[in-house]
């Protein structure tokens, strides 16, 4: 059995450091996929990255999904992304406003998206007692800068 033993192990530890080296591209930490940070990006607003991982079809391409948390009153200032962005509400009010056009309020369940190049002119949390929790995916060349502020 000591013998068995013995041979087995280098083939043990090459199918590990693959599995590894696997994971770690699964994870977008060795293919370029944008840093996703969490963290507040502006007064009252955090960030929680889900995943960030380049299209294993299309590695040109990447797709990152944040959880953006707002807390009463919270606003942002005109930005826009480096990429086509989904957004869903699942908790509380959002106001938002794209490309100067008309303020839309946004409840949970209810969804937007931001093609390439949109200006998100406004985006704010109306309520003075109850945050926010938006779901936002963006679809991203790989590389490419998620947010830019105007």
């Amino acid at each position: 059995m000591k013998f068995n033993s013995i041979i087995l192990l280098p083939n043990i530890v090459k199918v590990f450091s693959i599995l590894f080296m696997a994971s770690l591209l699964w994870m977008g930490w060795i293919t370029g996929a944008p840093d996703v940070r969490a963290g507040v990006t502006s007064t009252g607003i955090t960030l929680t990255p889900v995943t960030s991982q380049v299209l294993p079809d299309d590695p040109k391409t990447t797709l990152t999904t944040v959880v953006v948390n707002l807390a009463p009153e919270a606003k942002t200032g005109s930005h826009r992304h480096g990429g086509m962005v989904f957004v869903y509400v699942l908790e509380g009010t959002v106001r938002s406003q794209l490309n100067s056009n008309e303020i839309i309020e946004f409840h949970p369940g209810q969804s937007w998206s931001e093609p390439p190049g949109t200006v998100h002119s406004f985006m704010e949390n109306p309520s003075r007692t109850v945050p926010a929790r938006l779901l936002a995916t963006l679809i991203t060349p790989t590389g490419e800068q998620l947010t830019t502020y105007d």
